[in-house]
């Protein structure tokens, strides 16, 4: 349990540096989220950039259990 927290707190201190491109990667602008515009309420429904970011959690789970 703890090389897995040591592993996502890792992670996190890679994305942070890398945070300003990290940015201009399109997730959550892709064709099939879904975003509601009401003058009284916004909903955003990210279902591809989540199918994509599943994806890669998966691969990479699968290529550090080998």
């Amino acid at each position: 349990m703890r090389k897995i927290i040591i592993i996502i707190g890792l992670a996190f201190v890679v994305a942070g540096l890398f945070w300003p491109w990290l940015v201009k990667i399109p997730l959550g602008r892709l064709p099939g989220d879904i975003i509601i515009n009401r003058p009284s309420i916004k909903i955003y429904i990210p279902i591809t950039s989540m199918i994509i970011v599943s994806l890669i959690i998966t691969l990479l789970m699968w290529l550090f259990r080998k």
